[in-house]
């Protein structure tokens, strides 16, 4: 079986700084998985704009998720605005990565979310996870949209718009644990940039995209289709650089994990 959700939010309600590229990521990896690896269109669940709210998300992984069974692939795509709130659980240093569905003003989904989820899946089940959305740790590295010719803009929300503390405040926190090791994971994760850095939103011709979304694309297409996770990484880092952007993609993972084909 083979199996998909990809969200997509441009739209958020309020005075939050809106994307453009994200609605088209979600379309693009949806439109890909059908096209060059055998994903059939019933099987891959879209959630755009308002309709990705955060019980939305989280009902859509695990409807992905349940039934799987060794030998299955799935893939989550999100492109999205994203965020960190403070650690309650002791698994971070200081504070855990968010993704922003779009109730976000009273609705955040913490990595320990989908962890808790994907840490469950069966063995020998393949999923990937693809979140090109801002995961900052550093709010001097998230400005508001840049003037260049491309209207590039980070997909990072301030935690204060939230209410929440910014990281000046977390610092002050004591450290409480650290993450959950790659050899842990399920899944493998592809991150638009490491938790220090925005993923940003450009315009690409006369499209716009996210910057990772669109160069992993573009990598995939030239290839054939056929790379494997840490092919794809060493080519991103290199292009995202030589385009000018101020992201790092991360790719993690249990080592046998990232050596696999990508979607296979």
């Amino acid at each position: 079986m083979r199996r998909a959700l990809c969200v997509g939010i441009n739209d958020y309600p309020g005075r939050v700084n809106d994307l453009k590229g994200c609605v088209n990521d979600a379309r693009d990896w949806a439109q890909v998985l059908t096209d060059r690896f055998g994903f059939s269109t019933a099987d891959i669940q879209l959630l755009l704009d308002k309709a990705a709210t955060k019980k939305a998300i989280l009902g859509g992984i695990e409807k992905l998720l349940t039934g799987a069974k060794s030998g299955d692939v799935l893939v989550v795509t999100v492109s999205s605005h994203g965020t960190y709130v403070a650690d309650t659980s002791g698994d971070e240093e200081r504070y855990d990565e968010a993704i922003c569905p779009w109730d976000m003003k009273t609705n955040l989904i913490v990595d320990d979310e989908l962890r808790e989820r994907f840490m469950n899946i069966p063995t020998r089940c393949r999923l990937t996870m693809i979140s090109d959305s801002c995961f900052s740790g550093t709010v001097t590295r998230a400005p508001g949209n840049i003037p260049t010719p491309d209207d590039r803009r980070p997909r990072f929300v301030r935690p204060s718009i939230l209410g929440l503390p910014e990281l000046e405040d977390l610092r002050r926190a004591k450290p409480r644990g650290a993450a959950v090791s790659e050899s842990q994971m399920k899944e493998v994760l592809i991150a638009g940039c490491n938790d220090h850095q925005s993923s940003y939103d450009a315009k690409f011709g006369s499209v716009y995209n996210g910057a990772m979304t669109f160069f992993a694309l573009d990598i995939l297409r030239a290839a054939g289709y056929r790379l494997t996770y840490e092919e794809l990484w060493n080519r991103l880092v290199v292009r995202l650089d030589q385009e000018g952007f101020d992201q790092e993609p991360q790719v993690e993972g249990r080592a046998a994990a990232k050596r696999r084909q990508v979607f296979a």
